[in-house]
């Protein structure tokens, strides 16, 4: 019996430090191919302006829509507990502030988590003709967010934003462990 929990043990540590070296290394040194359209996750907004995790993602996804790698912006998150709008709206008004056309901007505005964003975005886009996506997170956010997104039959790939406000380790590693148990969770409730 001790060589069967032991080896539980073993599987268990491996599996978790595999876990958060693939998080933490997660999208790394990537070539961004093109495809049609780039989904923003949402964050915060603070009185109809981004927060400083949310302004990373769009800066990221404006980025990728002026360098031609994606032909429309698709901006996602509701409206929480007394928001005056949503945060799909505060990312098309600064998209629209910083030069992007408004027939290129498509809003998901109804959820407020990872899964119902990328599910009611993909409903948003194939309006659209959208079959293609990059998805714009945080780079700790991301593999969960990919990982959900093709369990939903998405063609999508992965940019983590290099303008990110998780920039010291004060502020990284706690972003990182919640994600890193997050992912292991998804990961783990798909597996049985």
């Amino acid at each position: 019996m001790k060589r069967i929990l032991r080896f539980v043990l073993i599987i268990a540590v491996a599996y978790g430090l595999y876990t958060a070296y693939s998080l933490w290394t997660y999208g790394e040194e990537e070539d961004i191919p093109k495809a049609d359209a780039a989904i923003v996750l949402g964050a915060a907004q603070w009185n109809g302006k981004p927060s400083p995790v949310f302004k990373g993602r769009l800066k990221q996804g404006i980025e990728l829509y002026k360098q031609g790698k994606v032909n429309y912006l698709v901006f996602t998150g509701g409206v929480s507990k007394n928001a005056a709008s949503s945060e799909a709206e505060v990312g098309k008004m600064y998209a629209l502030d910083q030069g992007v056309p408004i027939e290129d901007i498509l809003i998901e505005d109804k959820s407020l988590v990872t899964e119902d964003n990328l599910v009611n975005a993909q409903e948003v886009a194939k309006g659209q003709g959208i079959d293609s996506y990059l998805l714009v997170s945080d780079q700790f956010h991301l593999k969960r967010a990919v990982g959900v997104a093709r369990s939903k039959g998405m063609d999508v790939t992965g940019v983590p934003t290099k303008y990110s406000a998780y920039e010291s380790l004060e502020t990284k590693l706690p972003f990182f462990l919640r994600e890193w148990a997050y992912l292991m969770g998804y990961q783990l409730t798909r597996l049985f």
